[in-house]
């Protein structure tokens, strides 16, 4: 069986073909930098970009894989969440190409993606990697940041989530902070790699519970499997005024690498929790803030059995979407004609 999967959730156009042992054949991302100079993705531009580059990017995979729609078995797409616009280009055109030849249709959430691109079992030609159920799952993207815990292939019970920010978006805006533009997550992490990341201590880092934390409220809240973001964004904020324009930028490294150890400390603090609490020992981590490699390196020094996806698979990508495609309900022709995009929230019939 060949899945074709579409992913259009935000501002990447991605189309995929695996096959039902969650082997990728193909796995096409198109970027969109039209976005940079207005320091964030304009929903707008990106849903114009979409219509651009859908067909485009699915001819493509079509064609790295020498395959044609005849001999594709089964259509996905991402439903939600995400941008309406831009989830309504990939759900519409995914939809069309199925029911052009009568094929059956997934509707597929983005964040059970980003659980199920651990499934995936590489590369064609490459060693078979699959992370088999059950773990716990760290998700840490530009729009949300989650602990779940999986038990089978099919879904996942939510066990932590952002209250605000999400990890991505303090990755971006402190970068933004710092001058380095957007998207700023990667710049942010290049300029950390030669500073000093213990030079300042901003909210739940290491050095902040060292120093006994802010009051009762404060650490109870440090206990819980919640995150939160924009405590640590205003901190990086007062700071750079206390430092003043010309220090803040001969500082700049050190505030870099202090303020990524924050974010990663926040992650990891919770993920542990996460770990103790369920009694597993078992983590996966997925999302685009998993391509970070201070992460990575730190991750990998749990005390657990850790699954990192290749960086192409963390991102938004289309794969992981035909891997939860394999366990998701499947619609036969015309039932999924009426189906629609979610912004957040439940995932409408």
């Amino acid at each position: 069986m060949r899945i074709l999967a579409l992913e259009t959730s935000c501002d990447d156009t991605c189309a995929a073909v695996a096959d039902e042992s969650g082997r990728i054949l193909a796995n096409v991302i198109s970027s969109q930098q039209a976005h940079e100079r207005f320091g964030g993705v304009v929903p707008e531009i990106a849903s114009r970009h979409h219509l651009e580059l859908v067909n485009l990017v699915v001819a493509r995979a079509l064609q790295e894989t020498d395959t044609s729609m005849d001999e594709i078995d089964l259509v996905a797409a991402t439903q939600g969440p995400g941008l309406v616009g831009a989830l309504l280009v990939g759900l519409s055109t995914g939809k069309a190409l199925a029911a052009a030849r009568g094929l059956p249709f997934a509707a597929i959430d983005h964040l059970q993606g980003h659980v199920a691109a651990n499934f995936l079992a590489g590369e064609a030609g490459a060693p078979a990697t699959p992370f088999e159920p059950p773990f716990v799952c760290l998700i840490a993207s530009g729009g949300h940041t989650l602990l779940a815990l999986v038990r089978d292939h099919d879904g996942y019970e939510l066990l932590g989530q952002t209250l605000d920010d999400a990890a991505g978006e303090a990755f971006d805006k402190g970068a933004r902070m710092l001058g380095l533009g957007y998207p700023g997550g990667a710049a942010l992490e290049r300029l950390a790699r030669g500073g000093d990341a213990r030079a300042f201590v901003f909210p739940g880092s290491s050095g902040d519970r060292a120093r006994g934390g802010r009051g009762p409220g404060r650490r109870r809240f440090a206990e819980g499997l919640d995150f939160s973001f924009a405590g640590l964004k205003t901190a990086l904020l007062y700071k750079l005024r206390e430092l003043g324009e010309e220090e803040a930028r001969e500082r700049a490294a050190d505030l870099a690498a202090s303020y990524q150890a924050a974010i990663v400390d926040n992650l990891l603090q919770r993920a542990e929790r996460a770990l103790q609490r369920t009694g597993l020992t078992r983590l996966a981590v997925g999302g685009g803030v998993a391509a970070n490699g201070e992460l990575r390196a730190r991750v990998a020094g749990l005390a657990a059995t850790v699954h990192v996806p290749e960086r192409a698979l963390c991102t938004d990508n289309a794969a992981m979407i035909a891997s939860a495609a394999r366990f998701a309900p499947v619609l036969a022709h015309p039932d999924y004609l009426a189906l629609d995009a979610y912004a957040s929230g439940e995932r409408v019939p």
